[in-house]
């Protein structure tokens, strides 16, 4: 057994000691990290996405911190801002990171705040970097914003804009668990075990190596072409979708797919890592027209049927 197929070996049991179920959402959370993207977690409360976006940074020993978003949430709430501070009596200004300023950034229930606080977050998403007045001050590498948003509660709610949304590599939606899972959860909750601390097993720099011998994993010319002629339909099936996905789709779906072939333990990309991952890389970028809404179909619906054509 190759090294790197022991350390995922290892995160996965580990996880499993906090987590019941849910793989799914782990593997696609991972599978955003290994490609150096943004998450979007979509699901109910409690269905524990904070919780495991905080056992993945214990267990890779990264710096994490956590944004609850509300509606009064200020731009400099998250990047931080220049206070005065009194030095040998001399006042001055002096720069206080915000809490944007660590390897992982959960931004809890993200559509609750305002647009523009919103958008204090793509700078960081796209070039890893925050500007505040005149300065630019890089962020600690890697760097990964981890959102979550409730599928149901629309009050007081201001969707992603479109150029946000694309910024996330994945969208991850998350189901409730299934019935022996859940006595499982409820078992290890109410009971007088509590949760096991965990000791991290991967590091900052050996993260950073998993990153690259992903995106080493080979994939067939004809597989490439599938996939970028799978997105070209999404902008030209005005049947069912009023506006397809970019080419940042493409790109994605490349490197979502070599992760999910690196975690899985394959040489290759196959058919499989793409059917996979084109639910989570497509479902946050093609917007459907009325006739498929009023047809009652999801956007996971849609991408089933551009798949098996």
């Amino acid at each position: 057994m190759k090294n790197y197929e022991k350390i995922f070996d290892g995160f996965f049991s580990n996880m499993n000691k906090v987590i019941i179920g849910q793989n799914e959402m782990i593997e696609e959370i991972l599978i955003a990290m290994l490609c150096n993207a943004n998450g979007l977690v979509e699901g109910y409360p409690g269905l524990a996405k904070t919780l495991t976006v905080k056992t993945i940074a214990e267990l890779m020993d990264m710096s994490f911190s956590r944004i609850q978003n509300t509606p009064d949430l200020m731009p400099s709430d998250i990047t931080g801002t220049y206070i005065i501070d009194e030095i040998d009596g001399r006042r001055q200004f002096k720069f206080q990171k915000g809490p944007i300023f660590a390897n992982i950034l959960l931004a809890d229930e993200i559509n609750r705040a305002t647009p523009k606080t919103q958008s204090a977050l793509l700078e960081a998403m796209q070039e890893k970097q925050v500007t505040v007045g005149n300065t630019t001050f890089k962020l600690d590498e890697p760097f990964f914003v981890l959102a979550t948003q409730n599928p149901i509660e629309q009050e007081g709610t201001f969707p992603l804009p479109e150029a946000q949304a694309d910024r996330f590599l994945l969208k991850i939606k998350v189901g409730y668990p299934a019935v022996e899972d859940e006595i499982k959860i409820v078992e290890r909750f109410t009971g007088e075990e509590s949760i096991p601390k965990l000791s991290p097993i991967i590091d900052k720099k050996v993260f950073i190596a998993l990153q690259n011998l992903s995106r080493r994993v080979p994939i067939a010319n004809e597989l490439k072409q599938k996939i970028v002629k799978l997105i070209d339909t999404t902008r030209h099936n005005k049947k069912l979708i009023e506006y397809g996905a970019s080419p940042r789709a493409s790109i994605g779906l490349i490197l979502a797919s070599k992760a999910r072939a690196f975690i899985k333990g394959r040489t290759h990309v196959s058919s499989e890592d793409i059917v996979k991952m084109a639910f989570p890389i497509l479902r946050h970028r093609i917007i459907l027209n009325f006739e498929a809404e009023k047809e009652g179909l999801s956007t996971d619906d849609v991408i089933t049927e551009l798949l098996t054509k």
